[in-house]
């Protein structure tokens, strides 16, 4: 079996299994590994009519039957396992064999593993891979990032099994350095939980406040997919509040426990945008509206608290509403995106990643959760402005939320007043509000700062950084 398979994964649960039988309907031939034997051999035994497949039973086995430079996807749980197979196959490799983590590994360690085999004169790629298993098979988007010369050897053999966006164009292209890649995956999940928040907000003021049932605001839902807010997670909405509960005959979302969890990517998303400085309140309430929902003891509690006392809309006020809705909901939208290309910028500038932005709103127009049709004109506007500042900056889209305020306001102050939560609406338009905003009251938190701690202060009429002698009256000094 020595050389002849130009590719090979390791680790064959759904996401690797899937993956190696895209990489062989692409027609490579692809070496195959797993720690136990049984499910290399079921995969090929089941899936060995859709292309060409080497089976390996040994580590040593599977990088004989690699090609050079060998090119190694490994597809384990992050962490520790990742770390465990990458000492079991370091030491077969050769100098540049490229090492591909395809797994949700946060980008700290991808860092940390590239420069560990790099002594070695490996080279090791971080690739986020959105698509989930159906996407691992039919064409995921792709984020890889890791030295040039491993995208030259890599490049071309996932161009073959990425999603291919509306233009033809692959959704796969070269990051940037390290972890660049995984950075930008674990934005584009934190983005997805803005993105299911806002279509969840969405939903629970229909139902709430315009006293839709679930099967018409699949309806609804199905109408809005076929404007601008066409997207996966639109359209995959619709079908959820259109299934009916088999066992019970009831809509589908009532009968689910309204407790969600999560896997921690939005989690790490809020961190390090934290850590960089870079606000992300939309992407930050989602996942706290996600940790809330869980607080099943302290909701219990809660439960008898006032709310407000209001009568049903009727159907034409409920009609408008929906209107309304769809307005806030875009741009609401809009603003998550915004967010999340801001913090790729930020973590490039951080980590010394030259990540093009509008490549990767390129990479996430087919394949991934988060593709959505205005994710072209997002790549457009980078395209056309390169050093713009931040998506409101943009005049198509700042002129679309501009006119779209009025029902945004309505519908944030809706859910306000008739008790519906509304966290991931109302901090995206706080988020428009601050940077539209003159004049913010940081002037006044500067002040107290400066009284209680001396932490100094800078004015807006000349130069320099200055503390008041608060406490003996003796004015201001400059420091």
């Amino acid at each position: 079996m020595s050389g002849t398979a130009q590719i090979g994964v390791t680790g064959l649960a759904v996401m690797g299994r899937n993956l190696a039988r895209n990489f062989a309907r692409g027609g490579l031939t692809v070496a195959v590994h797993n720690r136990t034997y049984a499910r290399t051999r079921a995969l090929v035994e089941r899936f060995g009519d859709e292309g060409r497949f080497v089976a390996a039973e040994s580590a040593e086995e599977f990088v004989a039957a690699l090609e050079r430079p060998r090119r190694l996807v490994v597809m384990v749980q992050a962490g520790e396992p990742t770390d465990a197979v990458i000492d079991e196959f370091a030491p077969l490799l050769e100098s540049g064999d490229v090492v591909v983590d395809g797994g949700n590994a946060h980008f700290a360690d991808t860092r940390r593993r590239e420069r560990q085999l790099r002594k070695r004169g490996l080279h090791f790629v971080g690739a986020g891979i959105s698509g989930g298993e159906e996407g691992a098979l039919h064409g995921p988007s792709i984020m890889p990032g890791g030295s040039p010369e491993s995208y030259a050897a890599l490049g071309p053999l996932l161009e073959r099994i990425a999603a291919k966006a509306p233009d033809g164009t692959p959704c796969v292209a070269h990051v940037g350095p390290d972890g660049a890649g995984h950075f930008v995956k674990m934005v584009h999940n934190g983005i997805e939980y803005a993105d299911m928040q806002l279509i969840a907000e969405a939903y629970h003021l229909l139902r709430e406040v315009a006293g839709y049932p679930p099967a018409r605001i699949a309806e609804t839902f199905r109408a809005w997919n076929a404007g601008r807010l066409d997207s996966y997670l639109m359209e995959i909405t619709a079908e959820v509040l259109a299934h009916t509960d088999a066992a019970t005959g009831e809509p589908f979302v009532d009968v689910v426990a309204d407790r969600a969890g999560q896997k921690g990517t939005g989690r790490w998303t809020v961190q390090l945008a934290l850590d960089l400085g870079v606000p992300v309140p939309g992407i930050a309430e989602a996942v706290f509206a996600r940790s809330l929902s869980g607080h099943a003891a302290l909701r219990e509690a809660s439960r008898g608290l006032p709310g407000p006392a209001v009568k049903p809309l009727d159907e034409f006020e409920a009609a408008r509403f929906a209107e309304q809705v769809e307005r806030a909901l875009y741009a609401s939208k809009i603003v998550s995106y915004t967010q999340g290309f801001d913090q790729i910028r930020a973590g490039g500038e951080a980590y010394g990643w030259a990540v093009d932005l509008g490549a990767v709103a390129s990479l996430w127009r087919a394949g991934c959760i988060i593709r959505a049709a205005f994710l072209d004109r997002i790549r457009g506007a980078y395209a056309a402005r390169p050093g713009l500042v931040g998506l409101l900056a943009d005049e198509g889209f700042a002129a679309e939320i501009g006119a779209a305020q009025d029902d945004w306001r309505a519908v944030v102050a809706a859910g306000a007043l008739r008790g519906v939560p509304t966290p991931g609406f109302s901090a995206a338009l706080s988020y428009y509000d601050t940077l539209r905003a003159p004049r913010l009251p940081a002037a006044l938190v500067q002040g107290q700062r400066d009284f209680f701690g001396a932490h100094t202060y800078r004015r807006t009429d000349r130069p320099g950084t200055f503390h008041t002698l608060w406490a003996d009256g003796r004015g201001e000094v400059e420091v």
